[in-house]
């Protein structure tokens, strides 16, 4: 039986291959880019996970037990374990904690990941029912609650358990994290883009160090859920389009005023993660094919005037909440209702 959202219309992507199913091959899809981030950064990306997990599925219990909502079936849950329910609260966790910095503080990670749930799913009626973007909206929390944790980016390689240290509150991150690159690309005002990839430890090689592999890793996640047809090609290829093109129209050379040259943008920040895990979400985007394609081209417009502009160091967040708020209008643009 198709699943259907609040309005009636049948979901596609996750929805369209049962619930639990797709959520597994998301979660599947991820783990390329989570190992590479483990690799880089260490044990504070695992314990991110973890915290983020935890307070996500204790949140969504605790809401349950008040509703007096009965526990879902074993065969319908999420590996065949009835406190995953369908899988979107785990899913919101995984995409949370990876994009959170590893050396963030446990409390951050917590509240973070418990105003995902309870604000951004449970407020709406849950799974199937929230307008924004639940792991974005909790990052968005955690970037404008805590603005100084959120800027500390333990440098790639150098974790050697001070991560743990950290998360726990036991050390300062200060002398061995620092600014991402697309910070410090904002920030500056001396140096040619020559100059800050060969002298500075954000620069790797055509992009962040910390970034440019993981990127890599989930665009090849991304494309096994393009393959499966769980998330709808046209989102990631609007996101990716758009943010190549605003990066080389805007591209002012590789002086000290440089923007960034496109492939700095691709490789960069969170912009694999966000363009198929994150602008693909399933309930709080948009449905019908052009509404995809406006919805996707939208996130890489305002990702890149974040980016270069804005306040905030990456964009995407943002960027993916204030599209949201334009699905109800984009999916009445003239054109087909639904995708084939």
């Amino acid at each position: 039986m198709p699943v259907t959202d609040p309005l009636g219309a049948t979901l596609r992507g996750p929805a369209a291959f049962g619930v639990a199913r797709s959520m597994r091959l998301v979660l599947l899809a991820c783990l390329p880019g989570a190992l590479t981030l483990l690799w880089l950064f260490g044990w504070g990306v695992l314990l991110q996970l973890s915290i983020a997990t935890a307070s996500a599925l204790a949140c969504e219990a605790l809401v349950r037990r008040l509703r007096h909502q009965p526990p879902p079936r074993a065969e319908e849950a999420l590996f065949g374990i009835a406190p995953l329910a369908e899988g979107g609260a785990l899913v919101t966790a995984v995409l949370l904690g990876l994009a959170l910095p590893a050396s963030a503080p446990w409390w951050l990670t917590a509240s973070a990941s418990a105003f995902a749930i309870l604000l951004g799913k449970s407020l709406w009626g849950g799974f199937g029912h929230n307008p924004l973007n639940p792991a974005m909206l909790g990052y968005a929390f955690a970037l404008v609650a805590f603005p100084a944790p959120m800027s500390q980016w333990p440098q790639p390689g150098d974790w050697n358990g001070l991560s743990l240290l950290q998360v726990f509150g036991a050390t300062p991150a200060d002398g061995w994290s620092g600014a991402t690159l697309l910070d410090t690309l904002k920030h500056n005002d001396r140096l040619t883009q020559a100059e800050l990839f060969a002298t500075h430890p954000a620069f790797g090689g055509i992009g962040g160090r910390g970034a440019e592999v993981p990127n890599l890793a989930f665009l090849l996640g991304g494309l096994l859920l393009v393959q499966r047809r769980v998330i709808a090609w046209r989102v990631p290829a609007g996101v990716l389009g758009a943010l190549f093109v605003s990066a080389l129209l805007c591209w002012n050379g590789t002086g000290s005023d440089s923007n960034g040259s496109p492939l700095l943008h691709l490789f960069s920040g969170a912009s694999m993660l966000g363009a198929f895990f994150i602008a693909t979400e399933p309930v709080s985007g948009a449905r019908s094919p052009r509404g995809q394609w406006a919805f996707g081209i939208g996130v890489g417009l305002l990702t890149y005037a974040l980016r270069t502009w804005g306040n905030s160091p990456d964009g995407m967040a943002f960027a993916v909440l204030a599209m949201n708020l334009a699905v109800p209008m984009l999916d009445r643009l003239p054109g087909r209702s639904t995708p084939p």
